[in-house]
């Protein structure tokens, strides 16, 4: 299973969010590449870099930090947060983006999406399906959908995405612990060969290895880094593990 450490970026700087919340935001590090350069450091190949300004503005806000991360560590990103254009799409390839997620644009404007999944193809495109209370949450997580998350990610994988992105809202940010069931759950009702990557709630190292044992392809972990409650020491020592 890939380890998958969060940047999420507001005015440029490293922070955290509750539940999606603005209002809750806590600077970790004023310098995100910084953050970038230090799991490389510990063996880290992925990132998951989110422009939080950008969700908000539905737009592409932070690209020179990604940019900056790209040129300067061989992380392999994969960037989202407000991108809703074309356009968007080619300024986060061009400032390096290895693969985009694409969440509120899967909902609100599928065409699109479909164009980049067409264009680009399966291995670059990211379905970010969110959800609280199995239900699909866009915009920043700011709005609920009527959509169910389970058919929601079924529709697309019939379309041809390969990798998805389930972040359960409830857990995001709170270190109580992922939702293995909910990752239970949509494994066993989508389609054999769905990469699914874990993300929310990680509090503590234990919990890797259980999602991995789930058939998660990968894990996103912010919050419990930052906060110290797993060490980047033990996730070298997970990926050499199991390498």
């Amino acid at each position: 299973m890939r380890l998958i450490p969060a940047i999420d970026i507001i005015d440029g700087k490293c922070v955290r969010l509750s539940k999606g919340d603005y209002s809750t935001k806590k600077v970790y590090n004023e310098n995100p590449l910084e953050v970038a350069k230090e799991f490389e450091a510990y063996g880290i190949q992925y990132l998951h870099l989110v422009d939080l300004d950008g969700a908000k503005s539905k737009h592409i806000v932070n690209h020179k930090v990604l940019e900056s991360i790209a040129s300067k560590t061989n992380l392999q990103i994969d960037f989202g947060g407000g991108l809703k254009s074309n356009e968007d799409l080619h300024i986060a390839f061009e400032s390096g983006a290895t693969q985009i997620t694409g969440g509120s644009i899967a909902v609100k404007d599928q065409e699109t999406f479909l164009g980049w999944l067409s264009t680009y193809g399966a291995e670059k495109i990211i379905l970010g399906a969110d959800a609280n209370n199995e239900k699909v949450a866009v915009s920043g997580w700011q709005e609920e959908s009527d959509l169910q998350l389970i058919p929601f990610v079924q529709q697309y994988q019939a379309e041809g995405i390969a990798y998805v992105i389930c972040t359960d809202i409830s857990k995001d940010g709170m270190l109580q612990g992922p939702s293995f069931q909910l990752y239970t759950k949509m494994l066993a009702q989508t389609k054999k060969g769905l990469n699914l990557i874990a993300s929310g709630g990680i509090s503590t190292f234990d919990e890797l290895p259980k999602l991995a044992e789930i058939g998660c392809e990968g894990t996103i972990i912010g919050k419990a880094i930052y906060e110290g409650k797993i060490s980047l020491k033990q996730l070298e020592h997970y990926i050499l593990a199991n390498g």
